[in-house]
């Protein structure tokens, strides 16, 4: 069974541009596009049977959200296979619920009813946080959300938890023809003793050193079953949540994990997620990790 790419679409200026950056995506990897509209209208509006045979104006704006979105799609990619969905629930449940049978759920970074000052909207941040597929928050500048820079970003974390993560930036980077740039943080904490004989010396060396031999390990089994991309690895001195935001002014995308704790209420997105959802320049894909 082929999983649709689901696309939240509510009619703002940021689900259009979602839009388009999944229409791309579709075609990329030869999926079917869901467009889904959460609406709530049936809960607030009431037509007395029987003295009106007008429609109510939620359903109207519902019909002419994602008629307009179909429309879009199809004036983008006239190929691109799209179905639609008007869901009667909040936009996060109706996402969240949507993940369940998708490829990956990509949202707008801020959506009709969010306050201008927000750098990312409620919804897109809770679906990042506890979707159980992919989630792709479309934002950045033109040429990053064009596909310009030809250039996927990876941070690594964990190889142990992470393995599903390099696995899709694999994936995107191949079906773009593009350079991989996977990226490991590292840090030499300034309260830390030199009295071990790895750190005497030179504990920057160490920690540097430590950093690449995490970042072989976490790509050497993927590596392999993607020959034909081009991996380009680095090893930088900073905080993660500081090093994946700087760097993605310059990518197409970049591919971050989050570990998913099935008993844990609420978000489940670490510091470097967050930040990155809020502040890269250039879409964010979160990929789920196993607890």
């Amino acid at each position: 069974m082929v999983r649709p790419l689901v696309v939240g679409v509510d009619g703002s200026d940021a689900s259009f541009l979602a839009l388009d950056w999944a229409v791309d995506e579709a075609a990329r990897h030869g999926l079917p596009l869901r467009l889904v509209y959460a609406s709530q209208w049936e809960r607030y509006e009431e037509v007395a049977l029987g003295l009106s045979l007008k429609r109510p104006a939620g359903e109207v704006l519902a019909d002419n959200i994602v008629g307009a979105a179909v429309e879009r799609a199809r004036l983008r990619n006239a190929d691109a296979e799209v179905s639609t969905q008007v869901l009667g629930d909040d936009p996060e449940t109706v996402l969240l619920r949507e993940a369940d049978h998708a490829s990956a759920v990509i949202v707008g970074s801020r959506g009709r009813g969010a306050f201008t000052g927000l750098l990312l909207g409620s919804v897109g941040l809770a679906v990042a946080g506890r979707a159980r597929c992919p989630v792709i928050v479309v934002r950045g500048d033109k040429a990053g959300l064009a596909g310009s820079h030809e250039r996927v970003l990876l941070g690594v974390g964990d190889p142990a938890e992470g393995s599903e993560t390099v696995r899709f930036a694999f994936r995107e980077a191949e079906a773009r023809n593009c350079a991989l740039d996977a990226v490991r943080a590292w840090r030499c904490p300034a309260h830390e003793s030199t009295d071990s004989p790895l750190l005497a010396g030179d504990p920057e060396r160490y920690h540097e050193e430590r950093a690449s031999a995490v970042l072989d390990e976490a790509l050497k089994e993927t590596t392999g079953a993607h020959p034909a991309v081009r991996v380009r690895r680095a090893t930088v001195q900073g905080p993660a949540h500081k090093v994946l935001v700087q760097r993605p002014a310059a990518a197409d995308l970049l591919v971050l994990g989050a570990r998913r704790r099935d008993r844990r209420p609420g978000l489940q997105l670490g510091r470097v997620a967050h930040t990155a959802l809020h502040h890269a320049q250039c879409p964010v894909a979160v990929v789920p990790q196993p607890a």
